[in-house]
């Protein structure tokens, strides 16, 4: 981690607490030393951020660094609270953690007369009946996305027969009971969806997939019968023959969980 990432993430772990947090806690999340820790409250001492505290008490941020005032509704902060506990129980911690953070941002900076909307709110978004949680990182899977890298997999098909894969991952479909890898087999040479909480083990490759410049995921959108804007002819489907299904189609979400299941 580059040292303006780190100090960037310092703030960020004091912006989350409002009691004093020590520099053996900070270590411990960025995974440095505790030396490092001090040169880098020192580094942000002499450039100006307001931390207040001293080595072996704990560091506090004070209020009002940053950001300038941000103006929500009610409407929107609740918005922000629920959807932040729904990513929290998709079962992807890298995900929630970002919820957390983006909250902490917000908190940090909403006037007063909004400051309770966001501590008190009476929304929830339960765990009751949640699947099981995913026995891998699904990080590496986001990360694999947005690099277009092949992934290798250990998976467990609905029988429970092993089996392993490589696949072109393109998406991840969070449903309330379980979470989807929505990715092109080369084993199957068609679309497949993984259930996440099926997944073994999960290991980039250096090796990168065309993504032939999105027309790859419209066609599976369209293979779903997912909403698109324009979507340009299908390749893929025409060379399976496969007629994609209207865009316009309202049933495209059980469509989805129901299609390419492995």
């Amino acid at each position: 981690m580059r040292r303006a990432d780190r100090l960037l993430q310092i703030i960020q772990v004091l912006r989350r607490r409002r009691t004093p947090t020590t520099a053996e806690r900070i270590a411990e999340e960025l995974e440095v030393s505790v030396r490092t820790v001090y040169r880098d409250m020192a580094a942000l001492l002499a450039s100006g951020v307001p931390v207040a505290g001293e080595a072996g008490i704990g560091y506090v941020l004070r209020a009002g660094y940053d950001l300038p005032p941000l103006m929500f509704t009610i409407e929107e902060i609740e918005a922000l609270v629920l959807g932040a506990q729904m990513v929290a129980r998709a079962g992807d911690a890298a995900l929630a953690k970002a919820a957390r953070d983006s909250l902490a941002k917000v908190e940090h900076v909403l006037p007063r007369d909004l400051h309770d909307a966001l501590t008190r709110t009476a929304l929830f978004a339960p765990n009751f009946g949640q699947s099981p949680a995913p026995a891998v990182d699904l990080g590496v899977a986001r990360s694999a996305i947005r690099r277009a890298r092949k992934l290798q997999i250990s998976y467990r098909d609905e029988k429970g027969a092993p089996t392993r894969r490589t696949v072109w991952p393109l998406a991840l479909a969070y449903f309330t009971d379980t979470t989807l890898l929505c990715a092109w087999c080369e084993l199957r040479r068609d679309f497949r969806h993984f259930r996440a909480d099926r997944i073994e083990t999960m290991a980039p490759l250096e090796a990168r997939y065309d993504t032939r410049g999105g027309r790859l995921v419209r066609d599976y959108l369209a293979r779903v019968g997912a909403p698109t804007r324009n979507p340009p002819p299908s390749r893929v489907s025409q060379d399976r023959r496969t007629r994609p299904v209207s865009a316009s189609s309202r049933r495209w979400r059980p469509r989805m969980r129901r299609a390419f299941r492995d």
